[in-house]
């Protein structure tokens, strides 16, 4: 992912957002904030034969304490004309790849329990519940707007020795 692909990274956010299944988040972030706080080597956008983006992934260290280096969070934004087709599979494979060869250990996210697609395709690719958070947060926006939420705390462990 570099900045020439931020419109449409920010329009897929942006569609996450208003669909208030993804995030808490309000607006997208602008491109120096998301680049500042997302790691360069795990920054991963997929394209059609256009090369136009159909969807993202990016990670952010949960500390910067040196005992937690190898554990990052992630989200994974599919638009909404590519969903169901096997994007984010193909776009979380190549992240944990990703993030496999960068030495992490732990790849950690929270997902909405009503994000039934989500939880399976992380299910699919290693992820376990490690546990739910309730009403950790109110919704901004979308369907869900001023409600409190829960979230499901889910995790890959790296099957490298390290």
């Amino acid at each position: 992912m570099t900045a020439g692909d931020w419109p449409a990274v920010q329009k897929i956010y942006a569609q996450g957002i208003e669909d208030g299944e993804a995030t808490f988040e309000v607006a997208t972030p602008s491109w120096e904030a998301f680049d500042a706080g997302k790691l360069a080597q795990m920054r991963i956008v997929a394209v059609d034969e256009r090369d136009a983006v159909l969807g993202w992934v990016a990670a952010s260290a949960v500390s910067t304490r040196p005992a937690y280096c190898g554990v990052v969070e992630h989200s994974v934004y599919i638009d909404r004309s590519a969903r169901g087709q096997g994007i984010g599979r193909l776009l979380l494979h190549a992240f944990v790849e990703a993030a496999d060869e960068a030495g992490i250990w732990t790849i950690q996210s929270s997902v909405f329990p009503e994000n039934a697609a989500s939880l399976k395709l992380h299910e699919a690719a290693g992820f376990r519940v490690v546990g739910r958070r309730e009403r950790i947060a109110k919704s901004g926006v979308g369907p869900h707007a001023g409600q409190w939420r829960d979230t499901i705390l889910i995790e890959r462990r790296t099957s490298r020795d390290g």
